[in-house]
């Protein structure tokens, strides 16, 4: 059973979240050798959004984006997990909080 509870932790991620790729974004662009990190955390902002914008209103199309956002978030993890720096190893630890609080809505 979804739960404002749920939902505000689900939103309360995908903000989180938006805001890591936002930060790890910012350090890759430009980087030839960062390019599919950039791509897949510009790909998690947008559908982070979104997802924080259907809970937020209780949509009845939540569990959908959820579904697809934790897809989303745990690739973009699995990308940033593979890079040293600190804002890419902290955009993953982001990443797989916002996909385990999507996955509780699904």
């Amino acid at each position: 059973m979804t739960t404002h509870a749920n939902t505000d932790a689900c939103m309360t991620a995908c903000m989180e979240c938006l805001a890591a790729c936002a930060r790890c974004l910012d350090e890759c662009i430009g980087s030839e050798a960062m390019a599919q990190c950039a791509r897949l955390c510009r790909d998690c902002m947008v559908t982070c959004g979104a997802c924080a914008t259907l809970c937020a209103s209780n949509s009845q199309n939540c569990g959908t984006l959820c579904r697809a956002c934790a897809e989303i978030c745990e690739a973009c993890a699995a990308e940033c997990e593979k890079h040293d720096s600190e804002h890419c190893q902290e955009c993953a630890r982001a990443c797989r909080k916002c996909a385990e609080e999507c996955r509780k809505l699904q």
